[in-house]
Parts: C-alpha cells; structure tokens; sequence
C-alpha cells in the first residue's frame, strides 16, 4: 500500500487536534459548572444539607481557595506531561461529584468541592500550555477564545440545566450527572489526547518547584503578567460581589428579576470570548490586550452615570463584563507565548495570582460598598483596574511576539 502523504498526515493531525480542543472545552464546561452552580443554588443546598447558609458560602471561599494551588501542579506538568495533568483532574472532579452525591453530609460536600476545584487548578493550566504548543501564535486568540466559551457556558447552559435537575429530581442529582458525564470525558481524554515523553525527570519535588519559579522571577513580561492578573482580578471581584446588593437597592428587585442580571453577565462574557476568537489575532493580542484593558477601566468609571434605569446599568454591567472578559480571554492567549520552555508553569501562577486577588477583592467590596456605594466601588475598581493596566505596560516594554 502506498505511504501516507505529508498533506494527508497534516490533514489528519489537525482533525485530531481540533476534535481534542472541541472534547477538551467540553470537560472545562463540567469543571467550570462544578466550580460555579454553588452560588445561585446556595439555599437549595443549604435545605438540603440542613446548615445554614453562611456554611455554604464557606464551600464556595474553599472551592475558591484551590486556584492557589495551581501553583504547585504548573512545573509538575511541565514536567510530567499535560495529558497526565489534565486526566488527573477529570478524575478528581469525578471523585468529588460521586462522593457528593453518595453521601449527602457537609463534610462530604466540603471535600467534594475542594476536588472539583483542585480537578480544574490542574486542568486549566495543563489544557492552555497543550494547546499553546500545537497552536501557532498568529491564530492563538481563536483558539483560546473558543476553549473559553465554556466559561460563559457554564452560566448560560451549565447552571439552567442544573436547576432543571435540581426541580425534578432534587439537589443530589446534579453531583451524579456531572460525575457521569467527568466519566466520559476521561475516556475521550484518554483516546485524543497523545501521549508525550517527559521533558525533564521528575527530581526532588522542592528544587523543581524553586527552577520552575525562579525561570518566572527572571522574565519581565511574566512578572507584569502576573501582577495584571492580580489587579485585574481585584477590581472585578471588588465590583462582582455587591452589583446584585445595588441593582436591588437601586431599583428594588427581586430575586426572579436579579436573574436577569446574571444572565446579562453570561451573554456579555460570550460575547467577550467570542470578540477575542474573531479579532484578536487580527488586531494583534499585545494591542487588544491593552486597548481591552483600557476600555475594561473606562466602564467602570461611567458605571455609576448609568445608574438613573435599570435599562442602562444593564447596559453599563454587559459592556464591562463584556470588556473585562476579552481582557481575560486575549490575556491567557498572550501569556502562554511569555515563558515557551515552562508553559503550564506560567499559566498555573498566572491563575493563582487571578485566584489570590478575587479573595482580596471580595475582602474589600463590601466595606467599599458600605462606605460609599456604586460611586466608591466603580471608582476604586477603576483606579485598580489602572494598577493593572501599568503592570502590563510595564511588563510588556519591548516584549514582541516570537518569530
């Protein structure tokens, strides 16, 4: 029989790898949904466990917490291999669904949500350093935008779904469905995802971590990187935690109404990873990344002015929500050109950062809140929001895209 061609081979390979990008956001739905439907099923929950409901925003802090250590699992997967990584989080993610659904005690659900949240710490790192090496730069944007949507998913598809099940066959089945389907997903895992040797050996587990740091320390991007992060995250977080407190206060909403603020955050974010998928690449992801940043600060200082109807500080919160979103998304596709040889290393502290500032930030949104409202928070989210904005011009001075 005749050899495969080379144009055969690379038909072949880029069908493979687009099937494994397209398997690979749908196993990010489930760990986003899992990290996510804690917060507007809260009460549900809180009935169901028979705790009050401050118990259950202690799961939520926990399941936060997990982000943090990402920055443990980063060098081991670039050590180990992504696929490793990325199967072993698929797993505990099921581990932690089942278990939570089996045993319906506090306990168990505490510990079921501390795995699902350290499943998507070791998962998301490892899927966007797999995929920044089989993807080339100039259409990096479009991938990571696409891997994204199932962010936006997780609050448009994931979280209505989730109620469904909820309503007709109680709080429990939701941890069934999303282990089974973790099942699949490690499965499909196992058969696209090829397997790669390991880049170094594995050491003592202590000097690989400092290596793996100390390469970051040394690299002025990754640095501005990872101070953005924080920043960014700080504002956001500041503002996220108090905008149903003043739609409410303002307007005098209902908790029916204040759906609709959340499902005007869900379609702003998918607007944002789609406006990353489609321009990014086009307008450059170094000059998006700022002009979104940029334009990401201006929303939230002319948040307050729309104030006056409900129509227009809709309109403020999805052109915010919408901007910071393709910040994000056009900043993970940029960062994981920053550091090539530690990948998942780069991305895992990148997220930690991002982890560490949304705790800071939802520390200080309700005092600013309390002190002055809408005013206050939108201003400070702005002027934080511009702490980041000179982390990432600083970082980036005379960083330019690889050839």
């Amino acid at each position: 029989m005749p050899a495969e061609s080379v144009p055969d081979k690379v038909t072949t390979s880029v069908s493979r790898l687009t099937v494994s990008i397209v398997v690979t956001t749908l196993c990010r739905l489930m760990l986003n949904t899992a990290r996510r439907f804690v917060y507007p099923f809260a009460p549900a929950l809180s009935r169901g466990l028979g705790v009050p409901l401050t118990a259950i925003t202690s799961l939520i802090a926990v399941n936060q917490a997990t982000a943090v250590l990402g920055l443990f699992f980063g060098p081991i997967a670039d050590r180990l291999g992504y696929r490793l990584m990325m199967l072993t989080g698929m797993t505990l993610l099921v581990a932690g669904m089942f278990a939570g659904g089996l045993f319906p005690f506090y306990g168990v659900i505490l510990i079921a949500l501390f795995l699902a949240g350290l499943g998507k710490s070791m998962f998301d790192p490892a899927l966007q350093a797999y995929v920044s090496e089989r993807v080339p730069f100039h259409r990096r944007g479009l991938v990571i935008g696409f891997l994204e949507f199932s962010w936006a998913g997780s609050t448009l598809l994931g979280i209505p779904l989730i109620a469904i099940l909820i309503d007709r066959l109680g709080w429990r089945a939701p941890f069934f469905v999303m282990g089974g389907l973790g099942v699949l997903g490690i499965l499909a895992l196992s058969i696209l995802i090829e397997k790669t040797a390991q880049k170094k050996a594995p050491g003592r587990s202590l000097p690989v971590f400092r290596g793996a740091w100390r390469q970051l320390m040394r690299e002025r991007a990754a640095l501005g990187a990872l101070s953005y992060s924080f920043w960014i995250s700080v504002a956001n977080d500041n503002l996220f935690v108090v905008y149903g407190a003043w739609l409410e206060k303002q307007f005098g909403l209902s908790i029916v109404a204040l759906g609709l603020g959340t499902a005007v955050i869900g379609i702003s974010e998918l607007a944002g990873e789609s406006f990353t998928a489609a321009l990014a690449d086009r307008l450059g992801l170094k000059r998006a990344l700022i002009g979104g940043l940029a334009a990401c600060l201006i929303c939230y200082g002319i948040l307050p002015l729309l104030g006056q109807t409900l129509g227009r500080a809709l309109t403020g919160l999805f052109f915010l929500f919408l901007t910071f979103e393709f910040t994000i998304v056009t900043g993970l596709s940029l960062f994981t050109e920053l550091v090539p040889a530690s990948r998942a290393t780069m991305m895992a502290s990148y997220l930690a950062a991002g982890g560490v500032g949304r705790v800071v930030g939802a520390l200080i949104g309700g005092p600013i809140w309390l002190a002055g409202g809408i005013y206050a928070t939108a201003l400070v989210s702005a002027a934080i929001s511009g702490l980041a904005l000179l982390s990432l011009i600083w970082g980036l001075r005379g960083w330019d895209k690889p050839t």
